[in-house]
């Protein structure tokens, strides 16, 4: 009779975890950021062609793509996505090529494709943060942009203006000096629109 009471209460338990947590209220809700890799289709798509085989991490040369468990629920589960503050992407587009399944479209290491294909998110400046729109001259963000002049240009006191060819590889999030960082990569699975 223990026994069975055990095994009741540990599939009680099971049940438990694997159930889609209640809805919490807004203000309590933790919303995780989180680009998926350079030339991924847009988001269900990518998430029925994904066969999650781990090649895109594997080849990576910058470890910036990591797995989700079962925080974004059952359907994310084992899909790379990239945290931008954590690591950006160097666009390399190794990964695009190591994809067996077509959820990351293969493409070139050129700007042209790059510049065509890749829409992680974009990159939005919050001008009450940044350093170089409170006077102090920084330019960290446009150092790092792989893009430079095409995604990001900077105007005086290297005041950054983040144009439409911006791809959101997170380059410039990941190097921002200011904590909360001053520029954030707005991904575009969020469905957030671009803030002009």
């Amino acid at each position: 009779m223990r026994r069975r009471a055990f095994l009741e209460s540990l599939a009680v338990a099971a049940a438990a975890t694997l159930a889609p947590p209640r809805a919490l209220p807004l203000a309590r809700q933790r919303v995780q950021r989180y680009l998926r890799p350079p030339g991924a289709l847009a988001e269900a798509e990518f998430a029925a062609a994904c066969i999650r085989c781990g090649q895109c991490g594997e080849i990576c040369p910058n470890r910036c793509i990591r797995y989700f468990g079962l925080e974004n629920g059952f359907a994310a589960r084992d899909t790379p996505y990239i945290v931008p503050r954590e690591k950006g992407c160097i666009l390399c587009m190794k990964c695009t090529q190591a994809c067996p399944s077509g959820a990351l479209r293969p493409l070139a290491h050129t700007a042209e494709a790059i510049l065509a294909n890749v829409r992680m998110g974009r990159a939005v400046v919050d001008r009450r943060l940044c350093l170089s729109w409170q006077g102090k001259s920084c330019g960290v963000c446009y150092r790092a942009c792989p893009l430079q002049d095409v995604a990001i240009r900077v105007g005086m006191m290297e005041q950054p203006h983040v144009n439409d060819h911006c791809v959101g590889c997170g380059l410039c999030e990941r190097s921002c000096i200011q904590m909360p960082q001053a520029i954030r990569v707005i991904p575009e699975s969020s469905g957030a629109g671009w803030p002009r």
